[in-house]
């Protein structure tokens, strides 16, 4: 069982674990790592946000069930994601009361237990590695700012990136609000900021290394993965 399949929510994820962690992973003994969008290519062309936990988890079931040698994990951002209604994610209206080094370990451990509930006895809850991007993606990019501002060719943002990076402990603490969420700092200092070809050249010459040196989350689930099909 060495094919994992990676759950995401946008292109700029996809790109990311296509480009950078595919890679990284296929070195570490996995056969194939693909990445791929929550719901169904209609639906995403016409809704914007991070989709709920109903289809989210209806796409991960499919998987598991038609291939029996998958491994399935998700790559979603903690920020935006659905906290109330029928599209809420498991645990995350708890996380959002807790201290921050609790959060993402508590939508992980509910969303685990969740699709193992739905999957019945039988399932090996092995086969699923949920990951939530604490706080979103563009958080990975304050890993390195020298190298950010230089894979997009603004060195003058360079000394900006630093400051905001320089206010938190780890990139993965930039905050969540529609203010000051990292996407939102990114974009308030460069108004045609491109995510995904923005974001996929700065990790490209960021480097998995460095980011989960700088991520400590990020590089828990990157070192359960590199260990899992050995």
């Amino acid at each position: 069982m060495s094919r994992l399949i990676v759950h995401v929510e946008g292109v700029t994820e996809e790109d990311f674990v296509n480009a950078v962690l595919a890679p990284h992973l296929l070195m570490h003994g996995w056969e194939k790592v693909a990445a791929c969008r929550i719901g169904r290519a209609r639906s995403r062309a016409k809704r914007h946000g991070i989709k709920g936990w109903d289809v989210t988890s209806a796409g991960i079931i499919r998987h598991l069930k038609e291939d029996a040698g998958c491994c399935v994990t998700t790559c979603v951002d903690y920020y935006g994601m659905p906290q109330t209604g029928e599209k809420a994610w498991p645990g995350r209206a708890e996380a959002d009361l807790l201290q921050f080094y609790q959060k993402a370990a508590t939508i992980e451990d509910a969303l685990r237990h969740d699709l193992s509930q739905a999957m019945g006895k039988s399932f090996n809850p092995n086969r699923f590695i949920p990951f939530v991007m604490m706080h979103e993606f563009e958080g990975l990019l304050f890993s390195d700012c020298d190298r950010f501002g230089k894979s997009i060719g603004m060195l003058e943002l360079i000394a900006h990136f630093q400051a905001i990076r320089d206010q938190f402990n780890t990139p993965e603490e930039i905050n969540d609000s529609p203010q000051t969420a990292p996407s939102k700092r990114i974009s308030a200092l460069l108004a045609n900021y491109d995510k995904p070809l923005m974001g996929t050249l700065a990790a490209l010459e960021i480097g998995i290394d460095t980011i989960r040196k700088e991520c400590p989350h990020f590089n828990q689930w990157l070192t359960r993965l590199e260990a899992w099909p050995h």
